[in-house]
């Protein structure tokens, strides 16, 4: 396929484009094989703007007349107004617009012809092998635990990477017939040791015991030998009990205590797939709607349902953060496929428990570790956001929900996450519409297939130049446990995101502005001061600054 075929008009002039926050610029329209140019100058200022057009979702058509105009929804719920002069031509764009956001090839897209100057591929930075640095981190505290290479051909389990840390008793041939007992080839494997006490959080799919019953001696070694001689384990079911009961007459099921002595199930229900991706649609719905009164924005805002996931999600992988941290008891995580809300819990719970993963760097190490490597299916979950008008059912914002519960542990403790809101904001749109290669594909399998490594750059290399404006600048190394407030009242509307298209966040960016200019102010006089005295002293002055600019 060419994309020359695909595109009607390359060029059309005298377009009058729009976009909240910008007023009407008359200009041309630009059409290439993955971008939007729309140029034009207003008050002697050139103004520019690129759009990849992988970032449109919807196109909607009004004709008049003799001129039509089109209403771009894009994934990053960003929404442009194009006027274009002349019915044909109008309808001409709207055509290669549609034709080339809808290309389906993964060796097709931006990433694999993006080619910045100051960027180098062979690599590009990605950190293909951070499940090996987390594991050098482990087997320097203990020897249960081993790398295993069962799955490099990716047969065992294709969503799995080529690398699983896994008990050091059990050998590959356990774990072959393990992950055939499991879902997709999810066989338990380690997420995350808890340093503080050895515990440890371990994710996999749903055991398939079927309505028979049946039993695998391997996956049950498996679980035993990762509880190494603790008396229980707690398996974390993101099912609801009925659902779990239903998945048992399709061949699914959960682990029968009295098979698996020591563990004990938990049902805590997370939705996924379409509830979760209709919740999302209404949402934003909601908030692009000027026309509503404070009472029926509160009652829309409610029956989406949104901050209800956000509320629940928190409240799960604080349930398994208590498990480990306070019951000195391993965890299990799964649900049915192990992909979606499993991923969801096992990273949220890290990032409650551990202050290495609210770094930047560490939050990168776990994004790699818990999304992009342990198999969450960007490329179906990422397909389509709000604002399409076609549902696919394997669509899910999944990875925006856990960004979103990210975001609400920042707002609860303010100087003890590295990263700003913009930083998930950016991570938002790049796993939606990006020219890296970083959320390609929905597993490595298919990512080593298509040589993304190889042929794309790395998303993190260009968060690492754009550093300073994805910083935090109150944080203050906190090395405690963070346990949110997941309250009704203490959940609220992420509206950097929800709302940053609809509303103006000129004054609330100039009041992180000038925390900022605050922050460098006080580091430097902290620099001339020593003692923990201090350091407190301004920790506390600078999350009352934090909190009378927010209010």
């Amino acid at each position: 396929m060419e994309f020359a075929e695909l595109i009607k008009t390359t060029k059309v002039d005298n377009v009058v484009f729009s976009h909240p926050g910008l007023e009407p610029v008359a200009g041309t329209l630009c059409i290439t094989s993955h971008h939007l140019l729309l140029s034009g100058s207003r008050e002697q200022n050139q103004i520019e703007l690129w759009l990849l057009i992988r970032n449109v979702d919807a196109i909607e058509k009004r004709l008049a007349n003799s001129s039509c105009s089109l209403t771009l929804k894009c994934k990053d719920l960003k929404v442009l107004h194009l006027e274009i002069p002349g019915m044909e031509e109008c309808l001409n764009v709207a055509s290669s617009i549609e034709a080339l956001s809808s290309v389906e090839s993964v060796m097709m897209m931006y990433p694999f012809f993006y080619r910045p100057q100051s960027m180098r591929l062979a690599g590009g930075g990605r950190q293909p092998h951070a499940l090996e640095k987390y594991y050098q981190q482990v087997a320097s505290r203990t020897g249960a635990w081993r790398l295993s290479v069962v799955n490099e051909d990716f047969q065992a389990c294709p969503s799995y990477p080529a690398l699983v840390v896994v008990p050091s008793s059990v050998d590959d041939a356990a774990l072959r017939k393990s992950a055939r007992f499991r879902q997709g080839g999810r066989f338990p494997v380690l997420s995350y040791y808890h340093k503080k006490n050895g515990t440890v959080m371990l994710r996999s799919s749903q055991p398939l015991v079927g309505p028979h019953r049946k039993r695998c001696p391997e996956d049950e070694g498996l679980l035993a030998a990762a509880l190494d001689g603790r008396s229980r384990g707690f398996v974390l079911d993101t099912r609801s009990a009925q659902a779990a009961k239903q998945a048992k007459m399709m061949g699914g099921g959960t682990e029968h205590r009295s098979a698996y002595a020591g563990w004990k199930r938990m049902h805590r229900a997370l939705d996924r797939g379409r509830p979760l991706q209709e919740s999302f649609v209404k949402v934003v719905e909601t908030c692009n709607d000027p026309s509503l009164t404070m009472d029926r924005w509160l009652s829309k805002l409610e029956a989406s349902k949104w901050l209800t996931h956000v509320k629940e999600s928190l409240g799960t992988a604080c349930l398994a953060a208590q498990c480990m941290e306070r019951e000195e008891a391993c965890v299990l995580v799964h649900g049915a496929e192990g992909m979606d809300t499993t991923l969801l819990v096992t990273a949220l719970a890290q990032v409650i428990l551990d202050p290495c993963r609210r770094t930047m760097a560490g939050f990168q190490e776990l994004l790699e570790q818990e999304w992009i490597q342990a198999g969450h299916p960007f490329h179906l979950r990422c397909a389509r956001s709000a604002y399409s008008h076609a549902r696919l059912k394997q669509e899910s914002p999944v990875f925006l929900l856990f960004l979103d519960c990210v975001w609400q542990l920042g707002r609860q403790f303010p100087l003890s996450l590295e990263f700003n809101e913009a930083f998930l904001l950016a991570l938002f749109e790049h796993s939606y519409a990006s020219p890296y290669g970083t959320f390609l594909c929905n597993n490595e399998k298919e990512r080593k297939l298509c040589n993304v490594e190889g042929k794309t750059h790395s998303l993190w290399p260009w968060i690492h130049s754009e550093r300073q404006k994805f910083l935090n600048p109150l944080f203050a190394p906190n090395p405690l446990v963070i346990w949110p407030s997941v309250e009704p009242q203490s959940i609220f509307l992420w509206q950097g995101l929800f709302l940053r298209w609809v509303r103006s966040s000129h004054y609330i960016d100039e009041a992180w502005t000038e925390i900022q200019k605050i922050a460098r102010n006080h580091k430097a006089h902290l620099e001339h001061q020593s003692g923990a005295a201090s350091t407190q002293t301004e920790a506390q002055t600078l999350s009352k600054v934090e909190t009378n600019a927010h209010l």
